[in-house]
């Protein structure tokens, strides 16, 4: 199972490749692997069905008892038999539907596949944790395939709507798992349903919430009311997608999830009245809504919501008797309403439309389409011989069963009703499809022309179909198959144990079933009649739906407009005056204040504290910006003389470097702002500004000397330098930190280093982000490299002095430089020191292990090499120093960082997991290597990729744009 598991999550890979050669017969080769999973899970019948359960495990996240497990007892090996099966045959109906079409194949056939095997993981699973997982991976590829045509609006929107509802509900249900994984202690789904619901006092009050959150997630995925109108709309997916997703597999993972745990949660408080209450609401309303409709699709959306709550209330009542016929219910629906959708996506694939007011005598040119069209439609109203009528009998039986008892007599009269509609909109079906209607003076219509489909084309519709017909003649055999889960819920006192088959006498199950079906007949000749009003209700959930969007909408804009008001010293200000607030609430609320404080722990102390006190009071009277800005970092510097006299020289040398970058990217942005503060915008409400500024202070002051004494137990940090040496293999504990024993934190920060230099690249380059519009280069001759050349009449001239030039070009860049802004000595200093510069950023990379550095620090050394060039060269330089686009570097960096969490799992370790390797080599000596360097260059190369995407768009793209209107001006 797991194999075939990895087999569905690898195959799409390589399916869009296989587009570009076949084209639809692609979807031949994906039906291999459903139907080499339908064919093992048809093979483990013999042990599923006694009792020998198989079960295969893989532990995953050994820290929370995650674990690969798949599990197959009668439940999911009926799911897989479905999910498998009927994807299949969806595939191979695919070849047909799509013939001639090849744009959007590649994704569309990789992401069915993924979906197909997501559900296969889904309904096996034991894991629930993993569940949850699986559970969103089915609403995100559903969303993909819903909106395959994403040209159009409608499709686009049905795909949003369907994602934001089943995702909603399953953000609700992952609060109930938690609490369920706690409670029980376990991830285990079977050992929480065998250990029931035994809590007592405040658990059994969190039990039931956990419930209640559960049947959320379920009955949303499942479009149960009031969840149920994202499912209607889903219909402008491609036919084959409905019939799958919306028919047999994706509609049917919250089906399965209340079978689950129906056994142990359903005499709890909570379960009945939600699954019963909206399982028989929904089954009307979907009825109702089905007879108004006249796009065939949409009125067996409708049907499918109304079949799905008669499948909420039978499956989750949690009897045995309706158990068993639930599940024969939930089988017979998965053939014959997949049947029908491809019957459907044949006769708009045939004749480019699916509405019943435009179709007429259809069923006399496709007899055989409409033959096993009837035969689905009599499985769907319960006629026999068919697996519906077998169902439908046994669930009346079982709710018969239960005499004048509310929660009986409920779940009765809503399946007679909902039997009724279905009948009603079952006969509109067939109707609207393939009779000979009359027109107002009561002639028949002209016929709608019939093209023959290929026979391929109607393999799948079917067999579905068939199988309906099969099932229900084989009910013993049907019986003894599904009769494993129904044993494991306990019968209804007064009830006996019931037995699928396709003849019982003459009881009362089989008159209300045919009395269903009479009033069905009627209520299809009423609304013929008197058509239903297109709008029975003031409004719809779908209604409540958009109006929730539109005042999410608003919201957004109102709250936008207020504080995103384009004034960089409001937003400051807000998040000063939260701080203050916040700070200061926690501050006074704490019952007890401790401090320990000495005036000095060195001398250097005494020597930076009253430089870095100075320069922040004369950076307060600065009115050039860039001086506020050289007085604020010499705070900074003041830290790198603490941090190098306290022992902390990672501290002092990263904090120097940042320090260095920082005021270079001031410097950058400023050179486009006015230099004199208030030129521009006059500084308003000093007061006030003040007023926070003092605040800020003292709540920081007074949050530094209650944290001196607030510790009351030994600091987590204690035993990290000897887990440094035992576990990271180094000596400099900050290093093997960052990248070994908080590794996941560094992985964090890198994510917004990527987010950092993005969003800075985002709005600089607002048109265009690509590099050879920032750093314009010829090319070689020989095609091999890029190096930005100087022009000249004689054409580029690389290494020649500029004509009128008597200056050496020690730079590339130098020669495009303004003479007024180039510096010989400067270029001279760059030419001899870049590669040195390189040679001690890297020796700090690989040093950092164990002697002060590591990848950030090298990666900024390396930035300022990069600087370098900019400032003594301009953006050509720049251009010849990194031939390499930013993104690249930024890309690398953070995929080796993931390489070193993913692939220790296939080694069956934790992510992150480092080990080393060491050798005496001759001459060179004892060499060691600790796999966590990896992670070190790759936090390396984000390091470089955001320097130099600060340079590009701060410095490159400014340059570019100053010179463009510079260029206008003179123009």
């Amino acid at each position: 199972m797991l194999i075939l598991l990895a087999a569905f999550a690898l195959v799409p890979l390589v399916l869009p490749t296989l587009v570009a050669r076949l084209g639809s017969r692609t979807f031949l080769v994906a039906a291999l692997v459903p139907i080499a999973a339908f064919l093992h899970t048809a093979m483990q019948a013999p042990q599923v069905l006694s009792g020998d359960i198989p079960f295969e495990t893989y532990v995953w996240i050994p820290d929370l008892d995650v674990q690969l497990s798949m599990r197959m007892d009668v439940l999911s090996w009926v799911m897989a038999l479905i999910v498998t099966g009927v994807g299949a045959l969806v595939m191979i109906y695919c070849r047909w539907y799509f013939a001639g079409k090849r744009e959007g194949l590649a994704t569309f056939s990789a992401v069915l596949l993924a979906f197909a095997g997501a559900m296969y993981g889904l309904v096996l699973t034991d894991d629930i944790v993993v569940l949850i997982m699986l559970w969103e991976v089915t609403s995100v590829l559903s969303y993909l395939l819903i909106g395959f045509y994403h040209r159009r609006g409608a499709s686009r929107r049905a795909a949003l709507q369907a994602l934001l509802v089943t995702t909603l509900g399953g953000l609700v249900m992952l609060i109930g798992v938690v609490m369920l994984v706690v409670l029980y202690g376990t991830t285990s789904i079977t050992t929480m349903i065998e250990t029931g619901p035994v809590f007592q006092g405040g658990e059994a009050v969190a039990l039931d919430a956990a419930i209640v959150m559960l049947l959320v997630g379920a009955l949303s995925k499942s479009a149960i009311f009031p969840f149920h109108f994202w499912l209607p709309g889903a219909m402008a997916a491609p036919t084959p997608v409905s019939a799958y997703l919306h028919a047999a597999a994706m509609v049917k993972a919250g089906i399965y999830l209340i079978a689950r745990f129906a056994p142990a949660f359903a005499d709890t408080d909570p379960w009945r009245p939600i699954v019963i209450g909206l399982g028989v609401f929904t089954m009307v309303l979907g009825g109702f809504q089905a007879l108004r409709e006249s796009d065939l699709k949409r009125i067996l959306a409708f049907g499918t919501v109304s079949q799905l709550g008669m499948l909420t209330v039978v499956l989750g009542y949690g009897e045995r008797n309706s158990a068993l016929a639930g599940l024969a219910l939930l089988v017979g629906h998965a053939l014959f309403k997949s049947a029908l959708f491809l019957i459907v996506g044949v006769i708009d694939r045939q004749l480019s439309t699916r509405d019943i007011t435009e179709l007429s005598g259809v069923g006399r040119q496709a007899p055989t389409l409409a033959t096993f069209s009837i035969i689905a439609i009599a499985s769907m109203a319960g006629v026999a011989p068919t697996v519906g009528f077998v169902a439908k009998e046994a669930a009346l039986t079982s709710f018969l069963e239960g005499g004048a008892s509310p929660a009986a007599l409920i779940p009765l009269i809503g399946i007679l009703g909902g039997s009724a509609l279905t009948a009603a909109y079952g006969i509109r079906f067939v109707w609207g499809a393939f009779w000979t209607k009359k027109d107002a003076s009561g002639s028949p219509r002209e016929r709608t022309e019939w093209p023959d489909p290929p026979i391929g084309f109607l393999v799948a519709p079917v067999v579905l179909s068939g199988l309906t017909m099969v099932a229900g003649l084989a009910a013993p055999v049907l019986d003894s198959a599904l009769a494993g889960y129904a044993d494991g819920i306990p019968l209804d006192d007064a009830g006996t144990a019931y037995h699928l088959a396709l003849w019982h006498g003459w009881e009362p199950a089989l008159f209300l079933s045919l009395g269903s079906i009479a009033l069905g007949a009627v209520f299809f000749w009423a609304t013929q009649r008197r058509p239903l009003s297109a709008r029975m209700l003031p409004f719809t959930a779908n209604d409540i739906y958009n109006l929730a969007l539109r005042g999410i909408a608003k919201l957004s804009v109102w709250t936008t407009s207020l504080t995103q008001r384009g004034s960089l010293p409001f937003y400051v200000g807000t998040i000063f005056v939260v701080f203050i607030a916040a700070e200061a609430t926690a501050l006074a609320a704490t019952t007890e204040w401790r401090i320990a404080v000495d005036a000095w722990q060195s001398p250097a102390q005494l020597l930076a504290a009253p430089v870095m006190i100075l320069a922040g009071i004369v950076a307060i009277r600065a009115r050039k910006r860039y001086t506020g800005v050289v007085l604020v970092s010499v705070t900074g510097l003041g830290m790198v003389l603490l941090f190098a006299t306290s022992g902390a020289p990672d501290l002092a040398l990263t904090q120097i470097l940042v320090e260095t970058v920082t005021l270079i990217a001031f410097a950058l942005v400023l050179r486009r702002i006015p230099a004199r503060l208030g030129d521009h915008n006059a500084s308003v409400l000093p007061v006030v500004r003040a007023v926070i500024g003092i605040g800020v202070g003292v709540t920081m002051a007074a949050v530094a000397l209650i944290a001196t004494g607030a510790r009351v137990a030994d600091p987590v940090s204690g035993p990290f330098p000897d887990l440094a040496y035992e576990i990271g293999h180094g000596k400099n504990v900050v290093n093997v930190t960052l990248v070994d024993l908080r590794g996941w934190d560094t992985m964090g920060e890198l994510s917004v280093l990527i987010l950092a230099a993005t969003g800075v690249a985002s709005l600089v380059f607002v048109t265009n982000r690509s590099d050879s519009r920032v750093l314009p280069s010829l090319p070689s001759s020989t095609g091999r490299s890029r190096r930005p050349l100087v022009e000249t009449a004689d054409g580029p001239r690389p290494r020649s002095t500029a004509p009128g030039s008597t200056r050496q070009a020690w730079l590339v860049g130098g020669l495009k430089v303004r003479p007024e802004n180039r510096s010989l000595l400067l270029e001279v200093i760059v030419r001899v020191l870049f590669h040195s510069i390189i040679v001690v950023s890297v020796y700090l990379l690989f040093a950092g292990h164990n002697l002060p550095g590591g990848g950030f620090a090298g990666g900024l050394v390396a930035g300022m090499a990069l600087v370098m060039r900019y400032v003594a060269g301009g953006r050509w330089e720049l251009g010849a120093a990194a031939p390499t686009d930013a993104g690249r570097l930024l890309g690398a960096g953070m995929v080796l960082a993931l390489s070193c969490a993913i692939v220790p799992l296939f080694f069956g370790v934790a992510p992150l997991t480092s080990t080393f390797w060491e050798a005496n080599i001759p001459v060179i000596g004892h060499v060691e290597f600790v796999t966590s360097t990896i992670f070190d260059v790759g936090v390396y190369l984000v390091v470089i990729g955001l320097v130099l995407d600060v340079l590009r768009s701060l410095g490159a793209e400014v340059d570019r744009q100053t010179q463009a209107q510079r260029d206008r001006v003179s123009a």
